[in-house]
C-alpha cells in the first residue's frame, strides 16, 4: 500500500512540512513519485520513519541519525531491541518519579512526612556513575585511583575547558571514522598519531598508563560506553581498543 504525503503525516503526526524537509537533507526518501508529482511512500519508508523518531526520542541530532541509518551494517531488529531496552529502562524511572510526586503530595498535604533521601528518588544520575562503576569492578583500586584524579582535574575546568573537552573528542572520532572507512590498520602511523592525541585528550582527566590506558579501550569496546562511539562508525569501539592496545604497548611504560 502507498501513503501520500499528507496521509503519513496523518498517521505519524509528523507535519507534512518535516517531511519534505526529511526528504530535501537525504533523511526519508519517498518510495517513488507519482505522475502528478506526489510523494508516495510505502512499508520500507514507514519503518524508516518509525526508527527515525525512535532515534529523535532518545536524543539524537538528525544528522547523527543520519549517519546511522545510513550504514550498510545497520541492523533494524538490533536497533529495535536496543530502543526497547532504553525505553524500560526509561519507563522504570518514570514510574519512580510518579512514586516521587505522590510522596512530595502527600508531605505537603501534611498526610505523611517524606524522607529527606525520598525527595530525590527516580531523578536520573549521570552516565558517568555507571561508567564509574564499571571501572572499579573491572580495574579495582587502579580505577578507583584513576576516577579520584578525574574529579580533581575537573574540578578545576571552567566551561569553556568542557566545551573544548567535548569539541575535541568529537574530532578524534571524526578523524578515526575516517581512517576507518579508508580500511586504515588500527597499528599505522596515521592511526597511531590520532590515538596519540586521544592520549593526551584523555589526559586531561586522569594519567593513561600502559595497563590502565590499554583497559580503557577494552571499556570503550565491552561497556555501554561504546554507544558514543558506534554514533560516528558502528565499528568504531572495537577499532578503536584495537588501535589503543598497540599504542599502549608500544609508547607507553
Amino acid at each position: 500500500m502507498a501513503y501520500t504525503v499528507t496521509k503519513l503525516a496523518q498517521i505519524s503526526r509528523v507535519s507534512v512540512r518535516t517531511l519534505h524537509w526529511y526528504d530535501e537533507v537525504g533523511l526519508l526518501k519517498p518510495a517513488y513519485h507519482g505522475s502528478n508529482g506526489y510523494r508516495y511512500y510505502e512499508e520500507k519508508q514507514l519503518l524508516i520513519l518509525q526508527q527515525i523518531l525512535f532515534f529523535r526520542e532518545l536524543g539524537f541530532e538528525l544528522k547523527q541519525i543520519q549517519k546511522v541509518l545510513g550504514r550498510s551494517d545497520f541492523d533494524k531488529m538490533a536497533a529495535l531491541s536496543s530502543h526497547r531496552k532504553v525505553l524500560e529502562k526509561n519507563l522504570e524511572q518514570t514510574k519512580e518519579l510518579i512514586k516521587t510526586i505522590d510522596k512530595t503530595i502527600e508531605h505537603l498535604k501534611g498526610t505523611k512526612k517524606m524522607k529527606e533521601r525520598e525527595m530525590f528518588s527516580g531523578f536520573s544520575k549521570e552516565q558517568q556513575a555507571e561508567y564509574e562503576k564499571q571501572i572499579i569492578e573491572r580495574f579495582g583500586e587502579q580505577g578507583r585511583a584513576a576516577i579520584k584524579e578525574s574529579k580533581q582535574n575537573a574540578k578545576k575546568w571552567s566551561k569553556q575547558d568542557e566545551e573544548n573537552f567535548k569539541k575535541d573528542w568529537e574530532e578524534i572520532c571524526k578523524e578515526l571514522t575516517h581512517l576507518l572507512e579508508q580500511n586504515s590498520k588500527a597499528g599505522t602511523k596515521d592511526v597511531q598519531k590520532v590515538i596519540g592525541k586521544h592520549h593526551l585528550w584523555l589526559s586531561r582527566c586522569w594519567t593513561p598508563t600502559k595497563e590502565s590506558y590499554a583497559g580503557h579501550g577494552q571499556l570503550i569496546r565491552d561497556s555501554d560506553l561504546r554507544k558514543a562511539y558506534e554514533v560516528y562508525h558502528a565499528k568504531l569501539p572495537e577499532f578503536i581498543a584495537e588501535a589503543i592496545e598497540l599504542f599502549a604497548d608500544k609508547e607507553l611504560n
